[in-house]
């Protein structure tokens, strides 16, 4: 295509005069444009990706917190520069960038020169696309603005609870909570998918007439952008950003959860009875409280005697275990004195080095706790060093990072100060470093399978292994609702190992027949997603304390029919383990994740775009939970361009509209694709092999 036909004439809101014009010129491979005291740099990144990076008052910096690898993946092609008249062009692969003679940066789909994304005009006259109002110091809040378009459909940004799968006309606050995880990428339906590499607090709108990211305090912009359909987006983000580890064989199984198991005795027992029940099990939680104080990360030897023995007998059960890990330090924890002495703490600009208030042992009313400052080299050898002393040695390779966002209380980012910069402009990687911990520390040791369980997480946290969970959120048919649009969402954020706690966390009564009915349908969810874990604070409940332990949640907790149908997913997710091995192998070679929305798969079908209630778990399994209080039988969207057939009954449909089948209790309804054989319906009793 010649370069004229390439660039079209920008929209009639980007021809308005300005009262500037700048100055282009190459530099180390990359377009850099000056005008208003800014420089603009443009810059491919990755095959079919280009980096746009703008700063006020200097030359852009390298070096600061984001999320892209240092260096970019490799290009099957070079990229092309091309300054002309009055604009100029960076070619790279499949997409196009056209920076206009005012800054102004237009994203083009090479082929045909079909407008991808357009930066726009906050007024005709000024500011442009791009402001920066100081903040103090050479820090900015920062607004990049994008143009809107009629019927796009906008997906990913981590983890959230608004239920929302398509989030064209939210607000999002970029900010790390419990149950809302802050990852900055969007994919549009348009063919394009953009990262904004920024850990800033901030948030991004939406909104119909325009899209704005804004970072509160920072010292410049920074987004990545790439062509191409969603699974081909999602092979380019993961190669910029870092693709997951090989997920473990044994972190495929089910893993038994409570809160909590009290001490070592309590916790044995439990993986006794699932053997000698002959339920599949393969892994168990020791979760928070099992500690001395919180922040001396060793097990209370009044409780937990014999860590070691424990792991020995869970391993001749084949049952792994698993433990809780916080990041906050309690002021009666023997680390607190020479960790604040040492600067190893997330700082504050004012007030004291305490972050939230929590029980510890020890004493009537909660203390104020730090939190170790996970950005810091030197925080995370010092955390890690007491890991491997207290957990490792006893042959414990498996950690549930929680409260890792950090939880705050408040959670007033502009008072902190982290070794990587102010609370404002760095805060959203907290997550992320935090899981660097453990895994550098355990591959120092010679660790070859990776896995931790986090509330939270930024992009780039699947480089370090990370498994997200969706936080502590209830316990109803409307929350389990929420959960898939939030799983697929964190599909298409780069993170392709996620989970709820099958049931939800705050309550459910296991005697409560309403319950059991939700229980028995999040299973069946729970069965079908990347990993499968079951956990919960059931009634009756305690006050939180170091005392503290839920009802019973185990698979018999629930009544011999509950159970029974409970148990048939268990071994269902033991036969398809093979298959969703495969899919985790995908993740890790290509980065594409095990739970799809349908439109990742079939893109050309428009209704595909629309499903929030279904999904695909790798190419072939199409999964629709059941999510509505005595249904029993549900409607689903089969995509177009396929042929389906019903898993359990055996009856073919042509894809391209929607069916409706039975769904009583035991069956959660499922379709393989185009004649692919998986074993979902299980073997009688009689003929099945013991799981011994």
């Amino acid at each position: 295509m010649t370069t004229s036909a390439l660039f079209s004439p920008p929209p009639s809101s980007l021809a308005q005069p300005s009262p500037t014009r700048g100055t282009f010129r190459t530099r180390d491979g990359a377009l850099e444009w000056s005008g208003r005291q800014e420089t603009l740099r443009v810059e491919p990144w990755g095959p079919d990706a280009v980096r746009v990076r703008a700063r006020l008052g200097g030359p852009v910096l390298d070096g600061l917190p984001g999320a892209l690898l240092e260096e970019p993946p490799p290009a099957e092609e070079d990229a092309e520069i091309r300054i002309e008249d009055g604009y100029a062009l960076v070619t790279c692969g499949a997409i196009t960038a056209v920076v206009g003679a005012e800054g102004m940066v237009r994203f083009l789909r090479t082929d045909d020169g079909a407008e991808l994304l357009a930066e726009d005009r906050a007024h005709f006259w000024w500011p442009g696309s791009r402001l920066h109002t100081a903040t103090g110091n050479g820090y900015h809040r920062l607004e990049q603005r994008f143009a809107a378009y009629e019927g796009e459909r906008l997906y990913g940004l981590g983890q959230h609870q608004h239920g929302l799968l398509d989030q064209k006309g939210t607000v999002i606050d970029l900010v790390q909570r419990n149950a809302e995880v802050s990852i900055p990428v969007l994919t549009s339906s348009r063919g394009y998918t953009l990262l904004w590499n920024n850990p800033a607090v901030g948030r991004v709108e939406l909104a119909h007439n325009g899209t704005r990211w804004v970072a509160d305090s920072a010292r410049q912009i920074d987004y990545w952008i790439t062509a191409g359909d969603p699974a081909a987006a999602q092979r380019r983000y993961s190669a910029a950003t870092g693709r997951t580890p090989m997920l473990p064989e044994w972190a495929a199984g089910f893993w038994q959860c409570k809160l909590r198991y009290r001490t070592q005795e309590e916790l044995l027992s439990v993986a006794r009875e699932y053997r000698k029940r002959d339920l599949p099990i393969s892994a168990i939680v020791c979760d928070f409280f099992h500690w001395t104080h919180l922040g001396e990360w060793r097990f209370d030897p009044a409780e937990w005697p014999d860590p070691a023995a424990m792991v020995r007998e869970l391993e001749e059960l084949g049952v792994k275990l698993v433990v809780s890990v916080w990041p906050s330090v309690s002021p009666l924890s023997e680390n607190h004195r020479p960790m604040e002495h040492r600067g190893l703490f997330i700082g504050t600009e004012y007030g004291p080095l305490a972050h939230a208030d929590w029980p510890d042992k020890g004493v009537a009313e909660p203390v104020q706790v730090a939190f170790y400052d996970a950005t810091n080299p030197e925080a995370r050898d010092f955390v890690w060093s007491r890991v491997r002393e207290n957990y490792v040695a006893h042959g414990i390779t498996a950690f549930w990072l929680d409260a890792g966002e950090p939880e705050l209380k408040p959670g007033f980012s502009a008072n902190l100060r982290y070794h990587a910069g102010p609370g404002l402009e760095v805060a959203n990687l907290y997550p992320r470093e935090n899981a660097r911990t453990f895994h550098d520390g355990l591959a120092a040791e010679g660790v070859g399978e990776i896995i931790t369980l986090n509330r939270s997480a930024w992009a780039g946290s699947q480089r370090y292994g990370a498994a997200l969970w969706s936080g502590d959120i209830g316990t109803d048919f409307a929350t389990l609702r929420r959960q898939l649009a939030a799983g697929l969402n964190t599909a298409l954020s780069g993170i392709p190992w996620w989970n709820t706690d099958i049931g939800g966390f705050h309550g459910g009564d296991p005697d409560d027949p309403a319950y059991r009915e939700v229980m028995v349908r999040w299973f069946q969810f729970g069965a079908l997603s990347p990993l499968m874990r079951l956990h919960g604070f059931r009634e009756p409940g305690m006050p939180l304390g170091p005392r503290m332990t839920g009802g019973p949640n185990e698979v018999w907790s629930y009544g011999e029919e509950a159970g029974e149908v409970m148990a048939s997913y268990l071994r269902l997710r033991e036969r398809l383990k093979p298959y969703l091995l495969a899919q985790m192998r995908t993740a890790h070679t290509e980065g594409l994740p095990p739970m799809r929305p349908l439109f990742l798969e079939f893109p050309d079908d428009p209704d595909a775009w629309d499903v929030a209630d279904a999904f695909l778990l790798g190419p072939d399994l199409l999964v629709a939970p059941v999510l509505e209080a005595g249904a029993r039988e549900r409607a689903v969207h089969l995509p177009a361009g396929a042929e389906w057939t019903d898993a359990w009954t055996g009856e073919t449909y042509r894809g391209g509209g929607s069916v409706t089948v039975p769904a009583p209790l035991e069956r959660i309804p499922l379709f393989l694709r185009d004649g692919v054989e998986l074993p979902i319906r299980e073997e009688p009793a009689d003929q099945r092999t013991s799981t011994e």
